[in-house]
């Protein structure tokens, strides 16, 4: 079921990464319009799923533990970009009501949990955890 899971989150890495390269002006409006360079941010941040979407698959052991957490740190650092676009009404991926662009909002830190289960690095964290309280005591 994990394996299914993370292979499931590489391929929606994949799509979202060669998305951001083939449409930037889509992806324009999760980046705030202060930030300079937003189309090299997009480009980026395309690269960057991408790389994420293949160190997904191509990880094995105890490493894929950090990748996972890789990955969930990646969906916390983006999700600034979609309340920018949740606050100030942008339109981009059909996202076209304040009510979609809410709900939206809400499925970010599923993608987080979703990253730390399917690559067993919340098991991971919670037995190094256990491991620590252990031999503290």
């Amino acid at each position: 079921m994990r394996l299914l899971a993370r292979l499931l989150l590489a391929l929606a890495l994949l799509v979202a990464g060669v998305g951001h390269l083939v449409d930037v002006e889509e992806f324009l409006g999760q980046v705030p319009t202060f930030l300079p360079l937003r189309e090299e941010i997009v480009v980026v941040s395309g690269l960057v799923e991408i790389a994420l979407a293949v160190a997904l698959v191509a990880t094995r052991g105890h490493r894929l533990a950090v990748v996972g957490a890789i990955v969930a740190l990646f969906f916390v650092a983006v999700f600034p970009g979609n309340i920018w676009q949740a606050v100030n009404g942008s339109t981009s991926f059909g996202l076209d009501t304040g009510t979609g662009r809410i709900v939206r909002l809400f499925f970010q830190p599923l993608l987080v949990v979703w990253a730390l289960w399917c690559t067993g690095a919340w098991s991971t964290w919670r037995a190094h955890r256990e491991q620590r309280a252990t031999s503290a005591a």
